[in-house]
């Protein structure tokens, strides 16, 4: 899982790059050199707010028990308020869920697919690296807890003989970051590609895969 991210995070790097070198058109006329066509949209952008807030949909591949072979598919949301005391540093809290179905052991009580969801609420610093007008790449390492509901749709059934994961409190991180594609000064679209850890249950660590997508809105200018 966190190859997949590290990948992510190429890609993401790359097309921040990509955005530096690009430009948005050019204009000539006969006897003048090609000059750029200003962005006017993009023209006031400045990485000087005190306050970023995010919002999206969010998607996490989660394994609910410790020996499944099937993992689920979860979707879910993210949302995120993070306070810049420079331009390059934040502090960000984070609360996301994920829901949905798990596969299950062979079992005598014919359960399949039940129902399983998972909470995490993180907080730690962000880092903002290469950015212009066009785009912005941020890292950050939120660390917290995570609560997982493994009980919810198998009854009174224990969740062990399903190959399931009891419900519980447990650490949580998520490691990653995002690439902000801006749509004006205050507006973007962000993509947020992480790697997520746990630790249910009494075995070792769980790494997860997870990434989300939506809108960044930027308030109150004044950094220096």
């Amino acid at each position: 899982m966190f190859k997949r991210t590290l990948f992510s995070f190429l890609a993401l790097a790359a097309t921040v790059s990509v955005a530096s070198a690009q430009t948005q058109g050019t204009v000539s006329s006969p006897n003048q050199q090609p000059q750029v066509a200003p962005n006017y949209a993009l023209a006031g952008v400045h990485y000087d707010y005190k306050w970023e807030i995010y919002g999206g949909l969010a998607y996490s591949h989660f394994n609910a028990g410790p020996n499944l072979l099937q993992g689920a598919n979860l979707g879910g949301f993210d949302v995120q308020a993070a306070r810049w005391f420079t331009p390059r540093w934040a502090a960000a809290a984070n609360v996301r869920g994920y829901y949905g179905t798990s596969g299950v052991v062979p079992n005598t009580y014919n359960i399949k697919g039940p129902f399983v969801s998972e909470h995490m609420f993180l907080a730690g610093p962000e880092w903002r690296g290469p950015s212009n007008e066009h785009a912005s790449l941020t890292l950050h390492a939120l660390v917290g807890g995570a609560y997982g509901n493994f009980q919810h749709g198998i009854g009174n059934v224990p969740p062990a003989q399903l190959g399931l994961f009891s419900n519980q409190v447990t650490f949580g991180g998520a490691f990653g970051g995002s690439l902000d594609l801006n749509r004006s000064p205050r507006l973007a679209f962000r993509i947020s590609p992480d790697a997520t850890i746990t630790k249910f249950g009494s075995g070792g660590i769980q790494d997860q895969f997870a990434i989300s997508v939506g809108l960044v809105y930027r308030m109150k200018r004044g950094l220096k």
